[in-house]
């Protein structure tokens, strides 16, 4: 099949099949689950991104930090990367950002003086309660193709790929 023919799946089964019969690699579930994984990933993101946060001027990494704020706030700065699965320095960037914009406050935090305090500023829980619904709409609207079963099957089936991670070596963010 012809590069300009294929779609995501025909790619997933060309992928599969040269990569087991040229190369020798055994794992091709392992592949096809985690290419979906992904995919799926960056398909649902992209679309909440375009469909909800960048028509009010934000970005999914502005509201996924507003998001975690909003709810476990007031929080140190380390503690809103780790929730947010950002680096530090993402969420220092990101937070000089929403503090100019009026929707998040940083103050000194208690632990040592090099530790921040984020919180959302009254404007910043307004815009959440908005946004938040929103969002909450059109995750549903992706969810509702599966039935309240499937969704918690689903649920932990990623939970048991996410908190068996620690069985072997792996990097990045928690």
């Amino acid at each position: 099949m012809a590069a300009d023919e294929l779609d995501f799946w025909s790619f997933v089964e060309l992928a599969n099949h040269r990569l087991a019969s040229e190369y020798g690699f055994r794992h091709q579930l392992a592949t096809e689950v985690l290419l979906t994984l992904n995919r799926a990933s960056n398909i649902v993101t992209y679309d909440l991104e375009a469909a909800v946060h960048r028509p009010r001027g934000r970005s999914w990494s502005g509201f996924r930090l507003l998001f975690v704020t909003w709810l476990a706030g007031p929080l140190e700065a380390k503690k809103a990367a780790e929730l947010t699965g950002m680096s530090r320095a993402a969420v220092s960037n990101l937070a000089k950002t929403l503090v100019a914009d009026g929707l998040l406050d940083r103050a000194p935090g208690e632990r040592d003086g090099r530790s921040v305090l984020l919180s959302l500023t009254e404007r910043g829980r307004q815009e959440m309660i908005e946004v938040f619904r929103a969002q909450n709409e059109r995750e549903h609207e992706w969810t509702s193709v599966l039935t309240e079963t499937e969704q918690r099957i689903l649920i932990m089936l990623l939970d048991k790929l996410i908190t068996n991670r620690d069985q072997f070596d792996i990097r990045g963010r928690n």
